[in-house]
This record gives C-alpha cells, structure tokens and sequence, in this order.
C-alpha cells in the first residue's frame, strides 16, 4: 500500500512556511503515504509515517479473560479454494446499509467439528454448509458464534452428528447483512460534491490489512489465498469496477458480475459502485483506464500516461508479464490511505491522481507517478506473490517503496529520481532507525492494531534503502534475476523473507557473482536486527592504509552496542574520483574491525559508499574530512552529488551528537558557492532552517545571515524565481529551496524577485508557476508595502474555497513587518469574518513560527485577548494552550523567555489551558536552551572569524571571496538586532 506520504520532499524544501520545532531533519508520521511526510532533522528520531491503510477500528470489543493467552491467527483446519461474493447495495440514494451473499469453497485439512474464519460489523441471518463431494447432499443448518475480540465467526453444525473430516470438500453459504462505513475503512461510503453543489455517494473498498471481513465473511490472513467471483447489485445509473473485468455474459441492468480473478488475498480485492468517469488506453496489449468523479477527466491524462509507462518498466524489469487482463486505478475523494495496491483495481486519494500542467506543481506530477510505481510494483510484490503473514510487511513495502523510484527512474530518467529518494526514504531511515525503540524489519505481529502499526519506516524507508544497497553491491543483473526467480517460482503462492534470500541466492550462483557467505547470512544481519552500523574510519597517513570500525548507530554517542553486519564497502579517492561503479569491492565480515592495505597518497580525500547507495553513516577522522572540504571547494563536481549531500547529512548528525565540532561542519557547507544539485541544496537549506530558528533571537543572528547570503545568493540570483522551459527536471525543486534559504535568511535580491513577481501576480495577471506559489506569496510578502499585503489579507477574508483560505493563512504570516501581522492576527477573533475554527486557530501558528517578529506579534496579542482567542475551542480543544506551547518551542531569548512565562503565570489556573502548561512551556524553552548553550558560541565564533579572514584575504574589498551583502540587507539585520535587545 502506499504511504500517506507521496514524495512529500518538496514539503520538506518549505520548511520555512509550517511550523516546526527546532532541531534537524526528522520524519513525521502522519499516517503513512503512504506519506512520506515532510520531515525535519531533529535530534529525536520521530516515525516517519508510512499508514497507508486506516488501519484497525474496534467495535464493540470485549477482552479476553484473565487467565487466556488471544490468539488472533485462524486455526488452519480448514482453507478457502473459491469465494462466490453477490453483493446489494443502494449506495447512489446515500444509503449505508447493504445486503451480502458469501459462498466459499473449502478443504478440511484437519478433522474438526467448527469452521472458524473472519467476520467484523456483519449480522449473520443464516449459514449453511453442504458437502460438495455427495450428489445426495443438502444444506446443513450452521450455529453461529462470535468473538468479537478476535472477531472470529465460529460455525458449527447444528447435526451433532456433522463432522467435517481430514481431506473432505465442502460449500459453506453465509446471508448477512452490513453497513458502510463511515471511516474509510473496509467498505465504505464516500461522496463528492459536483460544480452545481449537489452531492454524489459512491461505495469503495480499503480491506489492507484487515477490513476484508467488513465486507464479508473470509478467511482474512494473506496466506489464505483463494479465487473470487463477484456480484454487484446496484442502481442502473452507476457503474460497478472490480479486480476483473465485467462478464458480459453474466450481467445486466443493475447486475454488474465479474470475471473469477485468479488466486488471491482477501485484503488485495476490492469493487466501487460510482457514477464515476474514465479515461482509458493500452499498452503492449493491456487495457488500462483511470477512473474519477464525474467532469474530471481533463485531470486523468497524467496518471493514465504514468500508468502505461510504469506498467511496462516494471514488466520489463522483472521480465514478468502483469497477469491479470486488465489494469484500472480510480480516485478516491475521502480516502484514508495515499493509495492502495488491490490487484488490477489501485485506488488512491484524489491529490495523488489528478493532474493538470495549467494547476498543478511539478511535485505533484513526481508524486502522482512515484505512488503509481509505487502500486504498479506491488502488482508483482504483494499481489502475484503476497507474503506469508505481516511479519514480512517489509517484503512487499519495501519493494514498492525502492521500485516507486526505480520505475520512474526508467520511465523519466531525465528525472535523477534517486536525489529525492536520497533526501526522502533514505534519510528518514537513517533518522528513525536510530532510535533506541527501532524494530527490525521482520517483526512478529499478530493483533490487528499491531499490524497497522507495522506501516511506518521500518517497513518502507529502510528496506527500499537495504535493498538498494543490494541492488548496487550485488549488481545490477544478479540482484534482477534473483527478483524474477522470486516471482517466477512464487507466483500465486505466499513467502517469507527466506524465499527471497533463496532466489538471490540461485542468481549469485548462476552468474558466478562471488559472495564472502551466503546470500540469507548477509540479507538477514539486516533484516532480523534494528539499527544500522556506524563506520569509524581511521587513516593511516604514514603507510596508506585505512581501519573500519563498526558498531550500531545512536544518537547517544556514549551508548556501547556490540551489533554487527556483513557490510558492502567500495571507496574513491582524490586521485581516481570515479564513482560510477557502486558493486561491493570488499565486506565487512559480521565484525567489528577491519584493516584495508592500501597505498592512498596522503594528499587524497577518501570517500567510502560510491553515491550513497550504501545503508550506514561514516564517520572520517578530521584530516580526512579537510582533505573533502577541500576537494569540495577545489573541485566540487568530482565528488557525486549523492555523496555531497550525504556528507553534509552524516556531518550534521555527528555535530548534533558531539561526535565532531561545529566548525568542522561549516568547514564542509563553505563548498556550497560552487553547488548547483538540488540533493546537496535540500540536506544544507535544512541544516540552515534549524541554525536560522535557534540564533533568530541572537545579537548576533545577522553574521550568520551573511555568511548564508554569502553562500546561496549567487546561485539563487542565476536561478531565479521564474521557470525556464526545458530546464533540468531537479531544476524545479531546487528552484524552491534557494527561494526559501535565501528569503529566510534577508537576500534582498529574494526579498525584491519575490515581491515583485507577487505583484504581477496579483495586479497584472502574469500568472504565478504552480509549483512557486507558495514561495512567492510567503516570501513576497516578507517585506512589501501595506497595500499589497492588504490585498492578500482581503483574499483570505473572501475566499469560499477552504483550500485556498489555508494557503493565505500560511503566507501572511511570512510577513516581518509588525503591524502587518497585528492586523492578520487580529482576524483570528474577529468573528464577522468567515473563517472556521481550524483556521483562526492557525493563524497564531503561522506567524510565531516564521521569525521573532511574528513571535512577538503573537505574544502581544495574547497578553491583551488571551480569554477571547481561548474560546474559540470547542469540544475538548483548548487552543490557547496549544498556542502558548507552541510559541515556546521557538523561544531562543531571555526577553522572550520572560514574556512567555508572564503569560503563563497570568493564564494558569483557568480552564482554557490544560494544568500542566507550565511544565510543558518550561521544558520546551529548557530544550532551546541547552542546544544553544551547547551549540551557540562554536557556531557564530567560527562564522565571525571566517567572515574576517575572508574580508582580510581580499583585502576588505568586494571580491567574491568576501561575504558581502547590499546595504539594505545590513541596515534590515542592524534593526532586527535592535528590535531583538529593545
């Protein structure tokens, strides 16, 4: 299943317009994608989302006793062969409830008197069973029972004398009733609303990875596969899709049956009954079509165009066929998953579906066709070959996840998809996977809520980042035919991981492609064990030769960890820079240390992990680290840009955990006046929006705005605000980056690019790129005149479109002008206006989170209006609590610490704040504070001494050596100062 995510690294490159708290780079679960979810580095590992499924709902549960151990796995006396489903619904009236037909085909595999399968939310009216084996048999009445803990539907013959016995066949038939849901789970109601303000229901189907048994009765585990044959009973004016294509033959008017799919998990089918539209096509023979709501398919031509390409690469890839005839996706509108793999039938939210080049962004192109890849893959990982139960959730995730890439890697190669994948999935794995409660790959599950707690980073990002480590040390043909043999001789059967060490295993062997140990030792050091190794590297100068030491990465850096894997190792050196060829030269044997003879001049940076394909950080002693800085300023586009952004991640993370100084990073960002990718760009704009958060309150704060202007504003000033048609692809993502760093930190040529294409915009009609309006409004409107930002203001007020409203809310508070942001913030309790709730509630959020202006704003309006704005909760929501905690996970000044706690102690006690507020705003301001004491001093002491030196290498001239900035970027830092020590 996809992840609530979509690529969302573009979100990640405007980090400057939502909220966030202080630290580096760390992903956010938002429910995955299959989001990836924007993240931010922080020092606190957080799970980077990855629900692609809603997951489980309890209805009506009971507990199991005391003295019982629950066991939620099926008994395996009997297997399902073939499931007949007819289904009843009046969904295009809106109607919730459905009538339901099951029949199943079944193999006793054990003697026993009671079938047990799945069943949730469905009202049994009567079950029967028949040997199908007997022409004499009839229908043998069934007793029902239910345990709605491990909701298993218990059936029993009422006969006494009804045995089902070892190696028999029977035909069980269940008449139920249900009821749709309303929570995107299971099947479920959904709808739309058209142009003419009328409303369109639909029903449609989210199974993964327990919510078959909504629908109907079955044997719910993936492991029990089976054939279907549906039936949908609905209205004449809708349309019914499913896994198959319609049987002519067996349908009507209002009946829509379908042709028997081929053998299958239950959680993989699904059917939709909607008035929806299609746009349709085929390649190599295979029909695919793209389904939406009605007048939306002007929006489906890209989605259908990815699908044909993909489909194909992938086949290509594998050089296994798509086995079923046909291949649909259709969008969603209210969708709790980002997309979903259900074989021939994908489904997906709606954003990540339609696309228009007049409307729409170029991340928004990159995601809609990395999550089709991303389902196209489990077409072959999932659904031709599932797994053998959620313990192996990484064998089908992790596939999606690394081929969403690969495939759009073959389709679009002009696309360098891998940098995004480097600052998305792979970062986030190495960010996650850090933490002390970091789970293996494998990991046993078993209740419901359990599996749906599987869906996160180490089901995802971290096996597409083993695997491609694999693809690269194994090469590219050994790692391709290991992938065909597992689906060739798995095909319609489930595995477990040791099935794919197998296959791997045959294609080593039979391209000779040599291993130090067998395939299932190397792939399981990685798959059984959480964490990842730490590479120390120590170079010997005087012999040429290097030692690698590993141990399991933390984040506490005094945390002793005996862990090892077999880890693929190749380097480059300064004198043969060629990172072309990322196949492993040499392992790591599951040891700790390991000497590499070696005749490396001592003039030679060295760089371990060509491209960054490998899935570990390394830590080089500081001589070597001065010889890459000063291969990164002398010759920068030697080193591969995957690597440079890679070092400056890795670097980072070892500053944040006292491993290396500050210094010894800025050494490294210096480079950054010669870079032009966008992977390296996104790794140092985050580095900065962290540095740029903690100093905002600094004396000090303009001698890092200078030494940043320094680096990005000549880069920026080439790159521009506008478009450039035909342009590199990455060109449009950097693009945001440079506008976003460089705006943060003061450029005035931002600052006056960005105004004055906001202007045009919005009085001259020259319409603003999709992709750069939300860094052209924010940051056209950090510094510009009352009329314009007015304008924008009264866009807010009268927009009727609650998309839009949030888009303005979120720009207006990029302002730094004082009263501007007084008047935004004033709205927030106006209630004359029409915005609702969550929307005045973010008001606060998106000005205190923008810099100290919009912090102090928002500190003086709540002194004066604190009561007022704290009741605009409702329900159990206390904004004004929400606000002052957020508020103090930016406060980086005594003054402002002061201000803080003022109000804290005038708000305490009343029932708008929760009673820990203090606690909560103490131990906030607390963790600024110790980053600052810690991190402080080394950072500005060594930006003011380089800045001098500079100066004084060039003489105190302009040369281009010198961090010089316009007089008006001067006299903005000088009144920042002021404004911060007045």
């Amino acid at each position: 299943m996809a992840r609530f995510r979509l690529i969302s690294c573009f979100l990640l490159v405007v980090a400057s317009f939502l909220p966030t708290q202080a630290s580096l780079l760390s992903p956010l679960d938002d429910g995955q994608l299959e989001t990836k979810g924007y993240y931010k580095y922080d020092d606190r590992p957080l799970d980077v989302g990855q629900h692609e499924t809603k997951g489980y709902y309890k209805y009506d549960i009971i507990s199991p006793r005391a003295d019982e151990v629950a066991n939620y796995r099926l008994p395996n006396n009997t297997e399902p062969v073939h499931y007949d489903v007819e289904l009843t619904t009046n969904v295009h009236t809106g109607e919730r409830a459905f009538v339901g037909v099951v029949s199943i085909n079944i193999n006793v595999i054990e003697d026993t008197r009671t079938i047990v399968l799945h069943a949730r939310q469905t009202t049994s009216t009567k079950a029967t069973i028949r040997d199908t084996e007997s022409a004499t048999s009839t229908d043998i009445p069934l007793t029902i029972d239910y345990n709605s803990t491990l909701e298993f539907l218990s059936l029993t013959p009422e006969d006494n004398s009804v045995n089902f016995l070892a190696g028999t066949k029977w035909q069980l038939t269940i008449e139920y009733n249900g009821t749709l849901r309303a929570d995107m789970g299971g099947f479920y109601l959904s709808s739309y609303t058209d142009a003419n303000n009328e409303v369109h229901y639909l029903a449609t189907t989210q199974f993964e990875s327990t919510n078959a048994r909504h629908a109907f009765p079955c044997y719910d585990e993936p492991a029990k596969r089976a054939t279907f044959t549906i039936t949908i009973n609905h209205s004449p004016t809708y349309n019914a899709i499913s896994n198959m294509p319609v049987n002519a033959e067996r349908s009507s008017e209002g009946v829509t049956a379908f042709d028997t799919t081929p053998i299958m998990s239950t959680y993989l089918l699904a059917f939709i009954i909607s008035d929806f539209e299609y746009t349709e096509g085929s390649f190599h023979g295979l029909p695919q079509r793209v389904y939406s709501r009605k007048g939306s398919t002007g929006q489906q031509q890209w989605a259908l165009w990815s699908g044909l390409l993909l489909e194909s690469s992938l086949a290509n890839y594998f050089d296994v066929p798509f086995k079923l005839p046909k291949l649909y996706q259709a969008a969603i509108p209210d969708f709790s998953a980002g997309a979903m793999e259900n074989w021939g039938l994908a489904t997906y939210r709606e954003q990540y579906m339609l696309w228009t080049k007049e409307g729409s962004t170029v991340n928004a192109k990159t995601n809609i066709a990395n999550i089709i890849g991303h389902e196209y893959a489990h077409m072959w990982f999932g659904d031709l070959v599932s797994i053998q139960w959620w313990t192996y959730l990484w064998l089908k995730e992790g596939f999606a996840t690394i081929f969403s890439y690969e495939s759009d890697d073959i389709a679009y190669p002009e696309w360098n998809i891998y940098q995004i994948f480097h600052v998305s999935d792979y970062n986030s794995a190495l960010i996650n996977d850090a933490a002390e409660t970091a789970t293996p790959m494998t990991h046993y599950v078993q209740t419901p809520s359990e599996i749906s707690g599987r869906y996160n980073t180490f089901s995802y990002a971290k096996p597409a980042s083993v695997l491609y480590m694999f693809k690269n040390a194994w090469t590219d043909p050994v790692f391709r035919l290991g992938l065909h043999k597992y689906l060739t001789d798995n095909e319609f059967q489930s595995c477990d991981e040791w099935d794919l060490f197998d296959s791997l295993q045959q294609a080593a062997d039979e391209l000779n492609y040599n291993l130090p140990t067998t395939v299932a030792n190397i792939f399981s050091s990685w798959s059984q064990q959480a964490g990842y190794p730490l590479l120390t590297v120590e170079r010997n100068y005087e012999d040429g030769s290097f030692t690698i030491k590993q141990e399991r990465y933390s984040n506490d850096k005094s945390t002793t960890n005996s862990k090892n894997w077999y880890v693929p190792i190749n380097y480059a050196v300064a004198s043969n820079p060629d990172f072309r060829d990322t196949s492993a030269s040499f392992y790591l044997l599951n040891e700790p240390t390991l000497k590499v003879a070696n005749d490396l001049s001592s003039n030679d940076w060295l760089i371990l992990n060509k491209q960054s394909t490998g899935y570990y950080r390394i830590l080089y002693d500081e001589r070597n680290l001065e010889l890459i800085a000063d291969g990164l300023i002398r010759h920068t586009h030697k080193i591969h840009p995957r690597n440079r952004a890679q070092l400056l991640h890795d670097t980072y993370r070892f500053v944040a955990t006292e491993r290396l100084s500050q210094g010894t990073l800025l050494n490294l960002l210096v480079y950054l006046k010669n870079e032009d990718q966008y992977a390296p760009w996104s790794i140092a704009n985050s580095i900065f929006a962290t540095y740029d958060q903690y100093l905002r309150g600094d004396a000090n704060y303009n001698e890092f705005q200078l030494f940043v202007i320094n680096l990005v504003e000549d880069f920026f000033d080439k790159i521009g605000v506008n478009e450039v048609p035909g342009e590199h692809y990455l060109n449009n993502y950097l693009r945001v980056v440079l506008i976003s760093l460089a705006c943060q930190v003061g450029s005035e040529k931002c600052y006056v690019q960005s105004n004055n294409k906001l202007k045009q915009g919005l009085r001259d009609g020259i319409k603003i790129e999709p992709t750069l309006q939300n860094q052209i409004y924010c940051n056209g409107l950090r510094q510009t005149e009352d009329a314009l930002y007015n304008d924008v203001l009264n866009l807010l007020l009268n927009s009727t479109i609650a998309s839009n409203r949030v888009f303005y809310i979120s720009a207006l508070g990029c302002s730094q002008t004082k009263s501007q942001l007084s008047s935004f913030i004033e709205a927030s309790i106006d209630t004359n206006n029409i915005l609702l709730e969550s929307e005045r509630t973010s008001i606060l959020s998106s000005a205190y989170s923008r810099g100290e202006v919009g912090l102090t704003a928002s500190l003086e309006f709540l002194e004066l209006n604190w009561e007022e704005y704290g009741k605009l909760g409702t329900g159990s929501s206390k904004p004004l609590d929400t606000a002052i905690r957020g508020i103090a996970s930016y406060v980086v000044s005594e003054s402002q610490r002061t201000r803080l706690n003022a109000l804290v102690e005038t708000v305490s006690g009343s029932e708008l704040v929760n009673a820990d507020l203090d606690t909560r705003v103490e131990a906030a301001i607390n963790a600024n504070f110790e980053w600052l004491n810690l991190h402080r001093d080394p950072l500005l002491n060594w930006i003011i001494d380089y800045q001098k030196e500079e100066e004084g290498n060039n003489g105190g001239g302009d040369g281009s050596g010198a961090l010089t900035a316009s007089i008006t970027t001067i006299v903005c830092a000088l009144m920042l100062a002021l404004n911060k020590l007045f």
